[in-house]
């Protein structure tokens, strides 16, 4: 088969030219290995120079937002399509990008196929007339897929009822389990502490207040334990002062941050976002055999769906402080997790089943 795909350039901050990460890269790569001719168009919402890049099946191109708007990425987009005549344009990353695939695909005789990893809309809630489009382009999409269950339902409720497909998310292959004194002393923690960590977005919308309240109930009944946070502060965030801040750490340290805990913490809130949420940080802990324990919502509570005593009730304090200790005090069996080939091998034959 031959791919279209249309992708942000830097998901997540990470630049894909330079940063395998996540379902952007691996899912177009894989494809791309398995012998299908795959283009990758990347928008760049920075000033750059546009960029080509084959590396065997797999073609990169890269345009820039800037300076003058997204009508570069639009005329290279409809003319790779009009070009390679392939058998699907997809949709990665964001709203607009599936909206873009639809339209394109449907302009020269293609199929198209809409993935989302969250629930877009609540990315911009009061922006009405894009989730009119949105929703109009799942409905007339040949395949549409999401990460996982119930956002396929969300989805598949907003297009009409149509059917929406899961494609799983999957921790990247940098995550496996290593040394747990190497990755402290790489990242200068204490050898001896109970760590629990939690990496990530430091903002109110992901739950961080309730966390600081957990962790001080918590060493009341454990002195031992230090807490150990990594990621962009949100300024209205005040980190109390016995909180490890590791900062905003390069992506290849992550996996010796993850490596380095006791336990791991997956927070979100009860919302349009949080409940449609199927964290990749639970992955790549589960990858790295850290336990996690995560806020009892639809989307973490799938993701952990082998681990349903590792879930405590939203805003429990109670709730988290005795999950926690318990799996302090136990070793826990870890199931096995999926990863991004069968993730691909799923994508494949949805793909191929479509087409014929």
């Amino acid at each position: 088969m031959k791919l279209l795909c249309l992708c942000k350039r830097r998901p997540q901050g990470r630049d894909l030219l330079t940063q395998p990460y996540g379902r952007f890269y691996f899912l177009p790569r894989l494809l791309a290995d398995r012998g299908h001719e795959v283009h990758l168009l990347l928008l760049s919402y920075r000033n750059e120079p546009p960029v080509y890049r084959n590396e065997g099946n797999l073609h990169w191109h890269s345009v820039s937002f800037l300076p003058v708007g997204p009508r570069p990425f639009l005329v290279k987009a409809s003319r790779l399509a009009t070009e390679l005549k392939p058998d699907w344009v997809i949709g990665f990353s964001d709203i607009w990008y599936g909206i873009l695939a639809e339209r394109i695909a449907r302009k020269v005789g293609a199929q198209s196929l809409i993935d989302a990893y969250d629930n877009y809309e609540s990315y911009i809630p009061w922006l009405k007339p894009l989730h009119v489009l949105w929703r109009h382009s799942l409905a007339r999409a040949n395949v549409v897929t999401a990460a996982g269950p119930h956002l396929a339902d969300f989805m598949s409720r907003s297009a009409g009822s149509r059917p929406v497909e899961v494609i799983e998310m999957s921790a990247d292959p940098v995550f496996f389990p290593r040394s747990k004194s190497a990755c402290r002393k790489q990242l200068g923690l204490p050898p001896d502490k109970n760590l629990l960590g939690y990496s990530g977005s430091l903002h109110p919308t992901r739950g961080i207040k309730i966390l600081f309240s957990i962790f001080e109930k918590l060493k009341e009944a454990m002195p031992d334990v230090e807490l150990v946070v990594s990621g962009r502060l949100a300024k209205n965030i005040k980190l109390p002062s016995h909180v490890r801040w590791l900062g905003y750490l390069p992506a290849e340290e992550v996996p010796a941050v993850i490596n380095s805990l006791d336990l791991m913490f997956a927070l979100n809130k009860a919302s349009a976002f949080g409940n449609y949420s199927y964290p990749v940080k639970v992955y790549e802990a589960l990858a790295c055999g850290v336990p996690v324990i995560g806020t009892n919502l639809p989307g973490t509570a799938w993701v952990l769906r082998n681990h349903m005593e590792w879930l405590a009730e939203p805003e429990d304090i109670e709730d988290f402080v005795g999950k926690i200790i318990s799996l302090l005090n136990t070793q826990p069996l870890f199931r096995s997790v999926s990863g991004w080939q069968d993730s691909a091998a799923d994508l494949e034959k949805l793909l191929a089943i479509a087409i014929n």
